[in-house]
């Protein structure tokens, strides 16, 4: 059995994680979004697909801006023993040219996907059981070496982040036998690649990328720890 919290749950990478995961009944799922109305189409989806697979608890919550002690956490402790997994894969994205961005964009990307990934980990880390596994989500153009594209700095920069972070985290968890890893994803045909890159054709769908994030979740330990891993077949 596997306890997990995934965020972004309400569209492209992580709804179809959440799908996936919720497939194996020994699976029990929460998932976090803003969007209170999204969740409750993955919740009805999810019964659908998987009428006879693992529970799923959506939970609307903001990662930047709700308070994680008065309300994520009784809310995580009511439902689960331990956490086994964290799946930090909310993010946003600005696309707009470096000159034009404000500091106010530049701060609300790094907000979004670097430091409230670190709350949430400085959080659920108190609750996790020994052997657990922490994965962020993190992009090819966080990656470094990589093709990178104009309009793209902030988002990327902050993905970058994310990444370093990964490194060190696993380091400083070690004596918890937590193990953090980084994915670096490529395209996949989401309202965020859209949004980045307007009219073109992403390399994967999203659903095909959602499973592999979730199998990487569960397993991706047993192989990885502190790592930051490219998963693209295109570029973008």
């Amino acid at each position: 059995m596997a306890n997990i919290i995934i965020t972004g749950a309400s569209s492209g990478i992580g709804f179809e994680a959440v799908l996936d995961l919720t497939s194996k009944k020994e699976n029990n799922v929460i998932a976090l979004a803003r969007s209170a109305d999204k969740l409750r189409r993955l919740h009805e989806i999810a019964s659908d697909l998987n009428f006879d697979g693992g529970k799923l608890f959506p939970a609307q919550f903001d990662i930047v801006y709700d308070n994680y002690p008065d309300s994520l956490i009784p809310f995580v402790k009511s439902k689960f023993d331990k956490v086994d997994i964290l799946i930090n894969n909310a993010g946003a994205l600005i696309n707009k040219p470096f000159l034009d961005t404000s500091m106010e964009e530049f701060a609300h990307m790094l907000q979004t996907n670097v430091m409230a990934h670190a709350n949430m980990i400085k959080h659920i880390v108190p609750l996790m059981r020994e052997g657990g596994h922490i994965v962020n989500i993190s992009s090819m153009g966080g990656f470094q070496g990589s093709v990178k594209f104009p309009g793209l700095s902030a988002y990327s920069a902050s993905k970058g982040a994310l990444a370093i972070l990964t490194e060190c985290l696993a380091e400083e968890l070690k004596d918890k036998n937590i193990k953090v890893n980084c994915l670096a994803l490529g395209s996949s045909q989401t309202e965020m690649f859209e949004a980045a890159f307007p009219g073109m054709q992403a390399g994967t769908l999203a659903f095909e990328m959602g499973r592999y994030v979730a199998d990487f979740a569960l397993n991706g330990s047993k192989y990885f720890n502190g790592k930051i891993i490219p998963v693209s077949n295109t570029t973008p």
